[in-house]
């Protein structure tokens, strides 16, 4: 099964694909690091899409294409494959569909985590980073020790310099209007299935392990 999850910053999407990928047997793909694993390898296309990313340039959707289309061949893909920020627009949402359907596949289940405007703010301006490990954390669901420190790796736990009230709220706007088309998109091909984010992390993942069993099934 391969399934696309959507959701504003702060709707805890990341959250729900840890559970998921607790209980099945499904990859991860996230086009950042896609990107960033191509490039360390050397790969023509990695050092190609690197000459973007150093200048501060988007990837030209073809070549994140190319690259996404040589994972999605590779043996752990076969199980499915949970896609993280991508596709973020309705062209390269055609453009997944046609490399799936090319190998005989589809996108079979779009998530929508939803959340109120207040609860994201909420949630951006309390989320913590740990400045060693990257580990992250939230001060209202998940803090930290009462010293800020890491309980990983003992590193120092800090604001994210981006999580600005100011930033998060451009952040939040420019993600609901840029993602309603992609959410029509896929709610007139009936893969759509929006849910309540505004729970606790298990409560949300009740529904959505429902709706992936339900498919499933189908």
């Amino acid at each position: 099964m391969n399934i696309l999850l959507l959701g504003a910053p702060g709707s805890g999407k990341g959250s729900q694909a840890e559970q998921i990928l607790k209980e099945n047997p499904f990859v991860q793909i996230s086009t950042g690091d896609l990107l960033r694993n191509a490039l360390a390898k050397k790969t023509p296309d990695g050092l190609l899409a690197g000459e973007y990313m150093r200048k501060g340039d988007l990837v030209p959707d073809e070549l994140v294409l190319k690259i996404l289309k040589e994972r999605l061949r590779e043996p752990d893909c076969e199980n499915g494959v949970i896609f993280d920020g991508y596709p973020r627009n309705v062209a390269q949402a055609e453009m997944l569909d046609g490399i799936l359907k090319a190998d005989g596949k589809k996108l079979d289940l779009v998530l929508n985590i939803e959340s109120p405007f207040e609860v994201l703010m909420a949630r951006l301006l309390s989320r913590r980073v740990c400045s060693k490990c990257g580990k992250s954390y939230n001060m209202i669901s998940n803090p930290p020790s009462a010293d800020n420190i890491c309980g990983v790796c003992g590193g120092k736990v800090i604001a994210r310099e981006d999580d600005r009230e100011d930033v998060i709220k451009n952040r939040l706007e420019v993600y609901t209007s840029s993602t309603k088309p992609l959410r029509d998109y896929y709610e007139s091909r009936g893969v759509l299935f929006s849910i309540d984010g505004d729970r606790k992390i298990p409560e949300i993942y009740e529904d959505v392990k429902m709706i992936i069993n339900r498919k499933g099934k189908n």
